[in-house]
C-alpha cells in the first residue's frame, strides 16, 4: 500500500453514514480539518425524504464535500447511485454504549426525524426498538458494500480509531494534531 502522503486526496463526495451518537460530530470536524466542507444534521430534508422527493436533498449535496448525521445514513443507497465514486464512512460503537448514549442524550423527547428512523420518536422505553434498528442499519451498510471495500470505511472513533484509519482511506497525510473528540460525555462523579 502506498504511503498516505504519496496518495492523491479523494475529491469526490464523502458520506458519514453512521447513526447519531457514534462520534459523527468528531468525524465532521476531522473532515473539515482535512479541508472538506461538511454538512451535519439536516432536519429540513425530512419532509422531502418522507415524500420520496430527493431532488432538493441532492441539491444540498451539491453545495458540500462531506456529510454526517441525519438524514444521510438512511440515504446511503440513493447517495451511492447518484454520486458514483463517493466514499462512505460507517461510524460505529458498542451497542451497549450506543444505546446508553442515545437514551441519555434524547431521553423521552420525541422528534419527527427519530420517528422516521425508528418508528417511534423517543428512545426512553423503546431501547430494544432503537437497538434493533441501529444493528440492522450497520448490517445493511456492510452487506451493501461487501464487494467494494475501497468505498466503505468502518470507524469506531469511540474506541480510538482516528487519523490512522481515516487518512489512508481518503488519501491524506496524517495531520500533526490530535484527532478531534467532540461531544464526549464528561464523568461528573466526584473523585474519591
Amino acid at each position: 500500500m502506498k504511503d498516505a502522503c504519496m496518495q492523491t486526496p479523494h475529491t469526490g463526495k464523502i458520506f458519514g453514514i453512521g447513526f447519531h451518537k457514534t462520534a459523527t460530530t468528531s468525524l465532521g470536524v476531522a473532515l473539515e480539518t482535512l479541508g472538506y466542507s461538511c454538512r451535519g444534521v439536516t432536519k429540513g430534508a425530512l419532509p422531502y425524504v418522507i415524500a420520496d422527493n430527493l431532488e432538493p436533498v441532492f441539491g444540498l449535496v451539491e453545495k458540500y464535500d462531506s456529510f454526517q448525521d441525519n438524514p444521510w445514513p438512511l440515504l446511503f443507497r440513493e447517495l451511492d447511485q447518484r454520486y458514483p465514486g463517493s466514499r462512505f464512512i460507517l461510524t460505529v460503537r458498542s451497542p451497549k454504549d450506543w444505546i446508553a448514549s442515545v437514551v441519555n442524550h434524547f431521553g423521552s423527547r420525541p422528534t419527527d426525524m427519530r420517528n422516521w428512523i425508528y418508528g417511534v420518536g423517543a428512545p426512553f422505553g423503546n431501547e430494544s426498538v432503537y437497538l434493533q434498528r441501529y444493528l440492522e442499519h450497520n448490517t445493511e451498510v456492510m452487506r451493501y458494500f461487501r464487494h467494494r471495500p475501497g468505498d466503505l470505511l468502518i470507524m469506531d472513533i469511540c474506541d480510538g480509531d482516528g487519523w490512522e484509519v481515516l487518512c489512508p482511506f481518503l488519501g491524506h497525510a496524517v495531520p500533526e494534531i490530535e484527532y478531534p473528540r467532540k461531544n464526549v460525555r464528561r464523568d461528573t462523579r466526584l473523585a474519591m
